[in-house]
């Protein structure tokens, strides 16, 4: 995989270095995304593309507080069920089409029925969808939800044009998705580019800088960084930690790291498909033995450069749902073998599935080495990305290493990966009393109710381990130094409003 990354590297950058010029904005991107289609897409890759192509309702700012998009405002009723929006009325869609309650109606409820959409669960609180006029969306709950307005500032909340989605043909929208953000689609060629290029009709093109945008997907950070250095890219998310303090050394270049609202994570295939059958880790013991195998300090140390904090839970410290209830277990081997004694295993067999980028390959083979001393024998599985999703969906795996880019909002970081029908519950882990304290935590919207049903959950997964946290995930930007403000926000995306090039 090295070798084609490398030619490509060679290639393609090398064709794109000549056609830049002050207004195109090459970002080299860890992975290639998945459809770009937001009711479908699960990537966080796609998630930064979507950032510059599809607008939402609202936004979030960089202290997290929610911040007014395509909606201007809103409001709850007091029994918090009706979230009512007012909707600017001067956007276009990049098909020309207008913007309008009638479209954010469509969206929504494509959103809500569409038979392979991610976002059903993101939406399971809303009971109708009107638009009593073109300035204003009227959103009729189940029941309280606490979540909405977060799940709505994502993919939920994104708007293509109802034109686009009008024919029988899902598969055409992601193909050519047609939103109403700062730029529109061009071409995609898979694992090579995505270019968009500037929508002069949008509402604040003034304060967007570039004509146009090329993300390029180059798994390898030592190619994608080095492309950097050679000006065939402008930036690049997540830089190998290894290499920030070379890149903090160089004055052609700038590192712009955040802390994230994300995780790493092992899941197991306990219950999906064939894989899962005689899967050794549908033992429960299995898994708390490997949990006991690994030392999360020694991955940050040498796989992290010290900003992969130890994660035990979904919570980064940040959120006012980390719990100290749950510390970070620490390596044992002794208790991990006689674990493993206890379940009827002298050494356990079996594979795990991970993306082929240099970061993650450089934790699965820690992880391997440590897992070997406590009686894992673990082959590995490095994956390309869009693949790796479909595998993991599929049930195709026993173990599977999975990043999270986190969300504002504390369910977005545990429903969907640990409820019976969760949209990414790839291993297929089911606890009906977890569903019903999530489903609880979903209404409260006190913060240490909240918090307390929370603090029940992770008790039952604590132990029973559907998956197990390896570290929190940082967003760590390196840019030319010609690129000027550009500002990283906890959530990995990159917005590029106010963001240009240094005038010469």
């Amino acid at each position: 995989m090295k070798r084609l990354t490398i030619t490509f590297g060679a290639s393609m950058l090398a064709l794109a270095a000549g056609a830049a010029c002050a207004q195109n904005l090459r970002i080299g991107l860890q992975e290639d995304p998945d459809v770009l289609d937001p009711h479908r897409a699960r990537t966080y890759v796609g998630r930064i593309v979507f950032t510059s192509l599809c607008d939402k309702l609202v936004d979030i700012d960089p202290k997290l507080h929610f911040v007014p998009q395509l909606a201007t405002s809103w409001s709850f009723s007091p029994d918090n069920k009706v979230l009512t929006f007012k909707l600017r009325q001067d956007v276009l869609f990049h098909d020309g089409s207008k913007f309008d309650a009638a479209a954010a109606k469509a969206n929504l409820e494509r959103a809500k029925t569409l038979p392979d959409s991610l976002r059903k669960g993101e939406l399971a609180s809303v009971d109708k969808v009107e638009a009593p006029d073109a300035a204003t969306l009227v959103l009729t709950l189940k029941q309280p939800d606490a979540t909405l307005l977060a799940q709505l500032s994502d993919r939920a909340g994104m708007m293509l044009s109802p034109k686009s989605f009008a024919d029988a043909d899902v598969a055409a929208v992601g193909r050519k998705p047609i939103c109403s953000g700062p730029y529109k689609f061009v071409e995609r060629i898979q694992n090579d580019r995505i270019v968009l290029e500037k929508f002069d009709q949008y509402y604040d093109a003034k304060d967007y800088a570039f004509k146009r945008i090329t993300f390029l997907p180059i798994p390898d950070t030592t190619v994608r960084l080095s492309n950097l250095r050679a000006g065939d890219l402008d930036m690049l998310e997540r830089l190998n930690p290894s290499d920030a303090p070379q890149v903090k050394n160089d004055a052609s270049l700038t590192f712009a790291p955040i802390a994230g609202l994300g995780f790493q994570q092992f899941m197991f295939n306990v219950a999906n498909g064939k894989r899962a059958e005689d899967n050794p880790f549908k033992n429960k013991l299995v898994r708390q033995a490997f949990q006991l195998s690994i030392d999360r300090d020694a991955i940050n140390e040498v796989a992290g450069g010290g900003i992969f904090e130890p994660a035990q839970q979904p919570f980064p410290p940040a959120s006012p749902y980390h719990s100290d209830k749950f510390p970070v277990t620490k390596r044992d081997v002794a208790k991990a073998r006689a674990l493993l004694k206890q379940a009827g295993f002298d050494r356990v067999k079996a594979e795990v599935m991970f993306g082929n980028n240099t970061t993650t390959s450089s934790v699965a083979e820690m992880v391997q080495a440590m897992a070997s001393e406590a009686g894992f024998d673990l082959s590995l599985r490095p994956t390309e990305y869009a693949a790796l999703q479909k595998e993991s969906a599929g049930g195709n795996f026993q173990v599977v290493m999975l990043g999270w880019s986190g969300r504002v909002d504390p369910d977005g970081n545990i429903y969907s990966f640990v409820t019976c029908k969760g949209a990414l519950n790839d291993g297929h882990y089911c606890n009906p009393e977890v569903d019903k304290l999530l489903k609880e935590a979903r209404t409260v919207p006190d913060e240490a109710k909240r918090r307390a049903l929370y603090d029940q959950v992770q008790a039952i997964i604590q132990d029973e381990l559907p998956g197990v946290y390896d570290y929190y995930q940082p967003w760590p930007f390196a840019l030319a130094k010609k690129v000027k403000g550009f500002v990283p926000y906890p959530d990995g995306m990159i917005r590029l409003k106010g963001v240009t090039f240094a005038q010469k």
